[in-house]
């Protein structure tokens, strides 16, 4: 939502405030692996109890992966491959940091923290399936009350705050009301495809 709302305007505040990405090339592909690596260490941070360490390391993790599309456009490096491997490697960083938080809850025996933990993943994975695959017939797909950053945000942040829990019922919620409204314009949009091309068919 927040990619949404700002649009280009967010590229123009990354250059103003961080204007030493851009005084050299930097490889775009490098900062989304090492966020990647950050998040893998944030995962660990949650698995062995260290929360307030865990949010700050996926606070970092989400700064490369805010920055990293950035630095490609305005370098003029954005390519097929780049956006494929930052969508995938978005997928493992979910997967570790939940995981981990899981891990945690597991390791303290609270069985329904890690089933709440267990949803949060499964409905943030939902949320970007949706979007990747209305993407195939409808084109861009930002729609949706919580998309990936803020997701990323509200458990950092919960964690940091001593919060984890409230923030995980949030992003459950969120979440799941996210995918609801996918579906929901997907089929709006689908819909009116399918009513376009029947009548090309017709009038053909």
């Amino acid at each position: 939502m927040i990619k949404s709302v700002l649009g280009d305007r967010l590229d123009g505040w990354i250059h103003a405030a961080f204007p030493f990405l851009f005084r050299r090339r930097l490889s775009p592909n490098a900062l989304t692996v090492t966020g990647t690596l950050v998040s893998i260490g944030a995962a660990a941070a949650f698995a062995l109890g260290h929360l307030r360490w865990g949010g700050v390391l996926m606070l970092a993790s989400g700064f490369f992966d805010l920055v990293d599309g950035v630095v490609a456009r305005h370098h003029g490096t954005s390519s097929r491959f780049g956006a494929f491997l930052d969508a995938t490697l978005d997928r493992v960083t979910d997967m570790a940091t939940l995981l981990g938080i899981a891990l945690y809850f597991a390791l303290a025996a609270e069985p329904g923290r890690v089933l709440l933990a267990g949803y949060t993943l499964a409905a943030g994975f939902m949320v970007s399936y949706a979007k990747a695959r209305a993407e195939l017939v409808v084109g861009s797909f930002r729609v949706g009350l919580l998309e990936r950053g803020e997701r990323v945000a509200i458990l950092a942040l919960g964690a940091i705050a001593g919060l984890l829990v409230p923030a995980l019922w949030i992003v459950a919620v969120g979440s799941t009301i996210t995918v609801i409204q996918r579906f929901a314009r997907a089929y709006h949009e689908m819909q009116r495809l399918d009513r376009i091309e029947r009548l090309g068919e017709h009038g053909a």
